[in-house]
């Protein structure tokens, strides 16, 4: 036991002198893009634990749903307890197949989008959740040469998440971070009906 035992302390010695090498080349900072993607659950909830985090560290956080219309959600009803740190706008009217008006809901993605230019733009926020705006790209409710440039041109230091399935690719190759979320297995392929504080 002790051989194996010397023979992991020597490997991790190693290792961490590896990464101390690594990690004297990694010198850049500034706010980052990210994009959470994929057929997956936990896109969302990714987004939601960065604005936790955020809130962790003192910063404002500005959120804005694309696509949730106003029912209750876990993450709304906790968030809403930030009021001095969270800027948090449902600006969606419901899934698609509820609304069944393209019109509106092109109306509604318009006015979610101009609240997230001016969360962007605002130099109090400090991280800004842009949650399913992929959805209303993938429909074309949006112009994504208006977001990409947007995105591109937003403050140094502003950290903007988006979330959604089927990224477009003008977003991936713009972001500093891309996930993928694969679905392996779900509770909804089973039967089950969305659960409070697991769904929603």
């Amino acid at each position: 036991m002790t051989d194996e035992n010397t023979q992991h302390a020597e490997a991790m010695r190693a290792l961490k002198a590896e990464r101390e090498e690594l990690m004297k080349t990694k010198t850049l900072e500034k706010g980052l893009l990210l994009v959470h993607t994929g057929d997956g659950k936990g896109k969302s909830s990714a987004g939601f634990g960065m604005v936790a985090r955020s809130l962790g560290w003192g910063m404002q956080v500005g959120v804005v749903q694309f696509i949730k219309g106003k029912w209750k959600t876990g993450e709304r009803l906790f968030f809403s307890r930030f009021p001095d740190q969270v800027r948090y706008r449902v600006m969606g009217e419901g899934f698609t197949w509820d609304t069944q008006d393209r019109e509106r809901d092109i109306a509604a993605a318009k006015a979610a989008w101009e609240e997230s230019k001016a969360m962007i733009a605002d130099p109090t926020l400090d991280f800004v959740l842009l949650d399913e705006i992929n959805i209303a790209l993938r429909y074309d409710y949006l112009d994504i040469d208006e977001v990409v440039a947007v995105l591109k041109a937003r403050p140094n230091d502003k950290h903007v998440c988006l979330t959604g399935r089927n990224a477009k690719p003008q977003l991936l190759e713009i972001a500093d971070l891309v996930t993928e979320m694969t679905l392996v297995k779900h509770p909804f392929e089973q039967g089950f009906k969305a659960q409070r504080g697991v769904e929603f």
